[in-house]
């Protein structure tokens, strides 16, 4: 897979790989390709008047990174060494993209959709704003008014500030509702909150700067960093509270 010094040749567009991508990535965009083509990840020919021409091993390079990203939870940096190895002939590794891991198989108030899987980038990525009432949140969390004001007291749900709720806030409620059954309560969960936002805070001195550049590409960037951050900070987090459990259970 040679990532420079092709010959000219016909190829795809831009918005045609943005067509052949979306199947298996709901969330790329064309501002996600050009940024992993100004981060060197992939390097699309040019027709004389400079538009991309992309080949079916660009499709592919792209694949792999969107992939690895998404299943491997791997940051840019790795994955170019590892693109880099595969154009020097060291490693084969492209493959096709492997459903998301779930670090553990609960499934709670068998809902498919909701399990604790290990966040990706992806995951991260803007979403059209689905805004649910109180009643929708309570029915679909299947909490009653009394928990919901717990969660609200104890800052683990916050409503917009229109007073509706997002879909993530579903997702807390179950959460702790799982919880709950082993004899924790929402306000033993502060600390949580608290924790969260100070990874909020320090994700934020990163890439406010980057945000503030005026060229073109910079929300791009900011936000691709932004999605990655937050990917590998719950990463981290993840391996911290297993290290920490394996000394408590002397595994």
């Amino acid at each position: 897979m040679t990532a420079a010094g092709r010959p000219q040749r016909d190829g795809l567009s831009i918005g045609a790989v943005l067509a052949q991508l979306r199947g298996d990535f709901p969330d790329v965009t064309i501002s996600k390709i050009r940024f992993l083509e100004s981060e060197g990840l992939v390097q699309p020919g040019r027709t004389p008047s400079g538009y991309r021409q992309f080949a079916v091993a660009d499709v592919e390079r792209l694949r792999f990174v969107l992939s690895a990203q998404r299943d491997h939870y791997l940051p840019l940096k790795v994955i170019k060494e590892q693109l880099d190895a595969a154009d020097r002939g060291n490693v084969a590794v492209v493959s096709a993209p492997r459903p998301p891991r779930k670090l553990v198989s609960l499934d709670l108030s068998g809902n498919e959709d909701f399990g604790a899987r290990m966040p990706g980038p992806d995951d991260f990525a803007s979403e059209r704003e689905i805004r649910l009432t109180q009643e929708e949140l309570l029915s679909q969390a299947g909490i009653d008014l009394a928990m919901l004001g717990e969660l609200q007291q104890f800052g683990l749900i916050r409503p917009g500030a229109a007073g509706f709720f997002d879909p993530d806030a579903v997702l807390v409620a179950k959460t702790v509702k799982a919880m709950t059954e082993f004899g924790i309560e929402p306000r033993h969960l502060r600390a949580f909150r608290a924790s969260a936002d100070r990874e909020v805070g320090l994700l934020e001195q990163i890439v406010t700067p980057v945000y503030r550049h005026r060229d073109a590409d910079a929300k791009a960037r900011a936000d691709e960093m932004v999605k990655e951050l937050a990917a590998l900070s719950v990463a981290l987090h993840t391996l911290l509270v297993k290290a920490g459990i394996r000394g408590v259970t002397g595994g």
